[in-house]
């Protein structure tokens, strides 16, 4: 489905979406980072360590900092009444209980109501949610509750796919497992047709 964008005109949400969280210090970052390391053993004499505590920082803000945007919607002129969906949109987090990354696909669908949203606003929504330290149950079900609340569609669907560096690289050690979590509302939760049709479409077995 493309956007079309003569003669419909395109509306700003009520709310840009934004981080909600402040601007990072990356100065009091760096000195965090180099204490950290400092603390682990290891020496920053080396060449190759000297700028690492920089390094991180820097990184470390953009992985946790989401971009703003605005949700672009479209009257449904042509009373659009089957499902859309978006699947394979990458999720790039960080595991709240270790600060280890997690990453994986997520399937974000909705039957449009009165209003379509521009596509490339699902994988946008995606991001901002992941940018910060998160459980993988509640990135899945706040990118669904935003969706609802934001563009009252008739149901929305959303599974996400990912690995956790928590379970693969410490602890369990369980190389290539895989979490699956999944928020549905609206008739995707009531009706199983449409939920067997949406995960099927997710790449789920219902």
């Amino acid at each position: 489905m493309s956007e079309v964008v003569a003669p419909v005109q395109s509306i700003r949400s009520a709310k840009r979406v934004r981080g909600g969280v402040g601007e990072p210090d990356l100065a009091r970052a760096e000195l965090a980072a180099e204490d950290f390391l400092e603390a682990l053993g290891m020496s920053l004499e080396s060449e190759h360590l000297r700028a690492t505590p920089g390094r991180m920082a820097r990184a470390w803000a953009e992985m946790l900092t989401p971009r703003p945007f605005d949700l672009t919607t479209f009257p449904n002129d042509e009373g659009y009444d089957e499902m859309v969906v978006v699947r394979d949109v990458p999720v790039r987090s960080i595991c709240e209980h270790h600060l280890l990354p997690f990453t994986g696909r997520a399937c974000v669908g909705y039957l449009p109501g009165d209003r379509i949203v521009g596509l490339s606003k699902l994988a946008r929504i995606v991001e901002h949610f992941a940018c910060r330290p998160q459980t993988q149950e509640r990135l899945t079900k706040q990118v669904a509750d935003w969706l609802q609340d934001n563009l009252a569609p008739r149901a929305v669907g959303v599974v996400i796919s990912a690995e956790h560096s928590c379970m693969t690289l410490r602890g369990a050690h369980a190389t290539g497992s895989s979490t699956v979590t999944s928020t549905l509302l609206g008739s995707l939760r009531e009706d199983p047709r449409s939920r067997q049709e949406f995960l099927s479409l997710a790449g789920v077995g219902a």
